[in-house]
């Protein structure tokens, strides 16, 4: 069934049907958007420590769904959401909604791409005969800091788009994003010494915290909703094979004298190339709305290029009648949420108070326990414990890297073919328990069943495939549909520093736990922190399947 010129406002899959014509305007619909979070190396105990997990998500029904020639119109469907209504979905074009994901995506694959290819630089750069440098003897503390320089980066960008997200917009902030990844991959590349490349790690960091913050809320935002959870996964998918390209790169150039130069200058491309997309695509109408409802700009001015940007996005000649009518249904929808006798725009400490900090409580506690619940450990114990069963490709850390991720590609795959059927609730209480019970189980190993390696070869997948059904993707999708409109860019940008903040601290901990406790005490504390997050979950989070954004701010959070 097509739509008509005269029904759908911009963000919103609702088309009251035929028989309804005295049904209110429908409301906007929630951005499924989440964060990526970067994955463990397993080559050097500090590149292990130094990024806790990804979250790798790929949907197969985009290409199942994906018509034969790019341009042609996706008819409406009907489907139920959570409140029991009929939604019909948005006429869109595959050429039009394709480069709008490809570009920003690049940010995250530029993310990966840091996480693997640093593994393979920390060798060349340590080794006298290929480093082609002459202060390759490195510190404990020196390659520490090379390592995860780009982590500290990150943490400092996410405290940077903190109070300005909604003044830079998503299209500068990853234009933005993509000029910090071209200069910090090559003054990297460039370095002369230390102190320079410690340096470009930095400002690479820098463009990790923004491309992290900006790309899903792009993509979201200018998506059809329909595949708008396909093409978020999809983004995160481009974390996980920037990470196997970073191992490529490294393993081509791991003999060659100088080949940590290379591997961290092979970014600077691709960074240009995502600049170069970038630039090209169209603000986003709904910031654009915004903006001009929070009076930052001439209202009929923004609302005439929401239009335009709207008719690029999905395909439509430029100011046509559908886009038109969806802008306007938009505005007044805005308007009659941030009326004129509020301050439409949330002030940096609004994140703190009422709803907003209700939302805060329950995505930040998400992304905090995903951080604490023992995923850096369990990576850095893979080896050990696949290499005991007998596994001689554990004898590799690249490969036992490749093996998991490939691993949580798969399960991963699962999460995303089912948390619109399933729900994001179930998922999480069902993998957490898997999480905890193998945490258990690598603890009674380590104690008293060190005679039965499957006994842990077993929990280690379970751990993995449970991470990956329920805290690596559903917590930064909770985070992204939680937070009022009013403090989304802030609530996310909140969520992303308590990300790399909680990261940075299970950095400097891993250690000396593990010296303190030892492994099998070490599992038992993690296995008792995921029970606590399971209770967590039952208690305090919502389910929001189905549900709009302003549905989830009004029935949930109020």
């Amino acid at each position: 069934m097509a739509l008509t010129a005269s029904t759908r406002p911009l963000f919103n899959d609702f088309n009251p049907p035929s028989h309804s014509k005295n049904r209110d305007p429908p409301i906007l619909r929630s951005h499924r958007t989440h964060f990526s979070n970067p994955s463990y190396l397993l080559s050097f105990p500090q590149i292990s420590s130094s990024f806790s997990q990804i979250n790798t998500q790929f949907r197969c029904p985009l290409f199942k769904s994906m018509p034969l020639v790019p341009s042609r119109k996706l008819n409406s469907k009907v489907r139920a959401s959570a409140a029991g209504e009929e939604a019909y979905q948005e006429d869109f074009s595959w050429s039009s909604v394709i480069l709008p994901f490809v570009f920003p995506a690049l940010g995250g694959l530029l993310f990966g791409y840091d996480i693997g290819a640093t593994s393979g630089a920390t060798l060349s750069l340590q080794s006298a005969e290929l480093s082609g440098t002459t202060w390759f003897n490195l510190s404990a503390v020196q390659l520490g800091l090379v390592v995860s320089g780009s982590l500290y980066g990150a943490l400092f960008g996410s405290i940077l788009v903190y109070p300005i997200a909604d003044f830079l917009g998503r299209k500068r902030e990853l234009l933005l994003a993509a000029l910090l990844y071209l200069v910090g991959g090559s003054v990297t590349a460039y370095a002369p010494g230390l102190g320079v490349l410690l340096l470009g790690r930095v400002l690479y960091g820098l463009g990790i915290g923004l491309a992290m913050h900006g790309a899903p809320l792009y993509i979201a935002e200018t998506c059809p909703s329909q595949i708008r959870g396909t093409l978020i996964s999809l983004k995160e998918l481009f974390i996980v094979l920037g990470i196997l390209l970073g191992y490529f790169v490294g393993s081509f150039q791991i003999d060659a004298i100088g080949g940590w130069r290379y591997m961290f200058g092979f970014s600077a491309p691709i960074a240009l190339l995502m600049g170069l997309g970038v630039w090209g695509l169209p603000q986003s109408p709904r910031w654009l709305l915004l903006r001009a409802v929070q009076g930052k700009a001439s209202l009929q001015e923004y609302k005439e290029q929401a239009i335009v940007a709207l008719s690029k996005l999905r395909g439509r000649p430029s100011g046509d009648k559908v886009s038109e009518k969806q802008i306007e249904d938009t505005l007044v929808t805005l308007k009659s949420a941030y009326g004129s006798d509020e301050e439409s725009e949330g002030s940096i400490f609004e994140v703190f108070q009422g709803t907003s900090l209700k939302a805060f409580v329950i995505g930040g506690g998400l992304v905090l326990f995903q951080q604490i619940t023992g995923q850096p450990s369990v990576l850095y114990y893979a080896g050990q414990i696949l290499q005991t069963a007998g596994f001689s490709a554990a004898a590799d850390a690249t490969r036992v890297s490749v093996i998991i991720g490939v691993f949580k590609l798969l399960m991963t795959s699962i999460a995303i073919l089912k948390v619109d059927d399933l729900g994001r609730k179930p998922l999480l209480i069902g993998g957490i328990s898997g999480i905890t019970l193998s945490l258990f189980l690598l603890s009674a190993y380590y104690k008293f069943l060190g005679g039965f390696p499957l006994v842990a070869v077993g929990a280690l997948l379970l751990y993995v495939g449970c991470y990956q059904i329920s805290f690596g993707p559903i917590s930064w999708l909770m985070v992204s549909e939680i937070f009022p409109l009013r403090t989304r860019g802030k609530g996310i940008s909140l969520a992303v520093l308590t990300n790399f903040g909680s990261n940075a601290l299970v950095t400097f901990a891993f250690s000396p736990l593990k010296e303190l406790l030892g492994a099998e005490n070490l599992f038992l504390l993690f296995g008792a922190i995921a029970l606590l997050s399971l209770g967590f979950v039952l208690l305090y989070v919502p389910e929001t399947k189905g549900l709009t954004l302003e549905e989830i701010e009004n029935k949930i959070l109020k």
